[in-house]
């Protein structure tokens, strides 16, 4: 039986070699690097600079410094994993990043600089060594874009972009490969409303899946589109259980909803304090890197923290005297949180700042191979919505830019070698079709069971709750199609599977904190993988070998 989203018939056709769904570092990338290919189209959810990488404060790491190497690069990713990275994906990541870097410079990338001219390296959470390279001091993800975005005005006549789109469900061939999509475009003129688009390959890069939660730094276009869409499709997605939840996001109140204003954890890197209202460091002690520590410990010190207290906050001091903080320092450094800040009555150098965690990232998605390709033929996955491997249990900081455009630029590789000798596939209709559309009132009833069963704190009674609710949820469908019934469908199959694999991983390792199992336990260096059961349509969850099998069996 393939699920499929209840839509009107395509009304509309496109053809290209390569169709690439999002418009972040990853997509973009993907976009440029599969020229090599052929033709390529290009589909973005709203306006290409409108996903997760304009809002990356903290920046990009690869060993470019002096003393590092992509050695200690990877012992750190590895830690802070805990245990369940894909080590292959990480060598990858760690050894061909540097050199993506300078690529993204050529491109024209401007990063921050020293006195010498060469560039700035700041340090985050988890990183043993300075290999954070920025822009525009807290502004690192608005200049990647821009220069990723100038670099595909400049491709003239070679990728073709579809904007105000949003991607409904995978078409596929006779035996089972991609074959192209469907989308909605959302707007008048000559494509507008349902059409298909049919190519050779499919790129999903349309990033996570932040808006299934109440809180989270991701932007409103965050509902996990790709990775539903292959879901539906039949291929298999890991690891959703691992999401991360950023430690310091502006507190803006216990009612407040959808994307929260992020205060970097480059501001822990240059030595701000966390403190409670007494103004204790309760870091110190928890953790040898104190405030520096990975992002689910620091998470979790604040979490604790306020469970011992009764605060719903705590506070971070980076205000004049601490460190090197001054006003000039701010503005310099961190003009946009300053800005920020101050728009929500804050002056960060002279008061404290409210923080907690919201949902930040998710370290699963997609399941790929080390060159992008899923378990469907021809149908590939990057950034936020793939999971390599290389996250692991919880990402270390400022990996995903990185892994955006390291394992982007391995697909346009990849498809070089295939797509050329590739027939043209003829997308087939389906036999056994299951519509489904659920009222757009469910997203913010899985928002709010979601944050409060399978957030940060989890036990096998709180996801036994929510899984129930959402079961009830799963009942109130809807007859027309649109945008927000969509995207509440998505939400709620990643919820779905989500839950499934927390209750199922009774241990807490990296991002997955179970209160009822605190420890962990080596029975559970696994990958849990979930698929949708082409008989029942229901969610089949099986545990997986944590290197990632070559999805063909051809190597590049």
């Amino acid at each position: 039986m393939v699920q499929r989203l209840r839509a009107p018939r395509p009304g509309w056709r496109a053809y290209a070699d390569t169709v690439v769904v999002g418009s972040g570092v990853a997509g973009i990338t993907a976009a440029l690097a599969a020229r090599q290919a052929g033709s390529v189209l290009l589909v973005t959810k709203a306006r290409l600079q409108d996903g997760s990488t304009r809002w990356a404060q903290g920046g990009i790491a690869a060993a470019l410094g002096v003393g590092d190497s992509p050695e200690a690069h990877m012992q750190d990713t590895l830690v802070a994993g805990a245990g369940v990275c894909d080590p292959d994906a990480v060598r990858i990541l760690v050894t061909e990043g540097p050199a993506a870097v300078r690529r993204l410079i050529a491109l024209g990338a401007e990063f921050d600089k020293t006195a010498d001219g060469s560039i700035a390296l700041g340090r985050e959470g988890g990183h043993l060594a300075d290999r954070i390279a920025h822009a525009g001091g807290d502004a690192t993800g608005k200049e990647i874009s821009r220069a990723l975005i100038a670099a595909l005005e400049h491709t003239i006549g070679e990728i073709e972009v579809i904007d105000h789109a949003l991607v409904l469900d995978l078409l596929k061939d006779a035996d089972g490969g991609a074959a192209g999509v469907t989308l909605h475009v959302m707007g008048e003129g000559a494509r507008d409303g349902v059409g298909a688009v049919h190519a050779k390959a499919v790129v999903l890069a349309t990033g996570g899946m932040g808006q299934v939660f109440d809180a989270t730094t991701n932007p409103s276009v965050a509902t996990g589109d790709g990775v539903a869409v292959a879901l539906r499709a039949g291929a298999e997605v890991a690891d959703l259980e691992f999401v991360q939840f950023h430690p310091t996001v502006m507190w803006l109140g216990g009612a407040a909803r959808g994307q929260q204003p992020l205060i970097s954890e480059a501001v822990r890197g240059e030595g701000a304090h966390l403190v409670d209202s007494a103004g204790v460091r309760f870091m110190v002690g928890r953790h040898p890197l104190a405030e520096l520590a990975p992002r689910d410990v620091v998470a979790k010190g604040i979490m604790r923290r306020m469970a011992e207290t009764g605060e719903p906050h705590m506070w971070l001091d980076a205000r004049t005297g601490v460190a090197e903080f001054s006003e000039q320092f701010w503005r310099q450094r961190f003009p946009t949180i300053l800005e920020s800040c101050l728009q929500h009555g804050i002056d960060p150098a002279k008061d404290l700042i409210p923080v907690a965690p919201a949902e930040h990232y998710a370290s699963g998605g997609v399941r790929t191979d080390i060159w992008g390709r899923t378990s469907i033929p021809r149908l590939y996955a990057c950034g936020e919505t793939a999971c390599t491997g290389v996250h692991g249990a919880n990402r270390l900081a400022s990996n995903s830019l990185l892994e955006g455009l390291v394992f982007a630029e391995r697909i346009g590789t990849d498809l070089a070698k295939r797509l050329p000798w590739t027939e043209t596939p003829v997308p087939v209709e389906a036999g056994d079709v299951h519509d489904v559309l659920l009222e757009p009132g469910v997203m913010a009833e899985v928002q709010h069971t979601m944050t409060a069963g399978a957030g940060v704190l989890r036990s096998a009674q709180s996801l036994d709750r929510t899984a129930g609710e959402l079961e009830r949820l799963a009942t109130r469908t809807a007859d027309a199609p649109h945008l927000e019934a969509w995207e509440a469908t998505n939400l709620h199959l990643l919820a779905s599977a989500l839950v499934k694999g927390a209750a199922l991983r009774n241990e807490t390792r990296g991002s997955h904190w179970r209160e009822d199992f605190p420890d962990s336990a080596d029975r559970w260096l696994v990958r849990l993988a979930h698929r949708l059961d082409p008989a029942t349509g229901q969610l089949i969850t099986e545990k997986q070998p944590l290197r990632s099998a070559d999805m063909d069996g051809v190597k590049p």
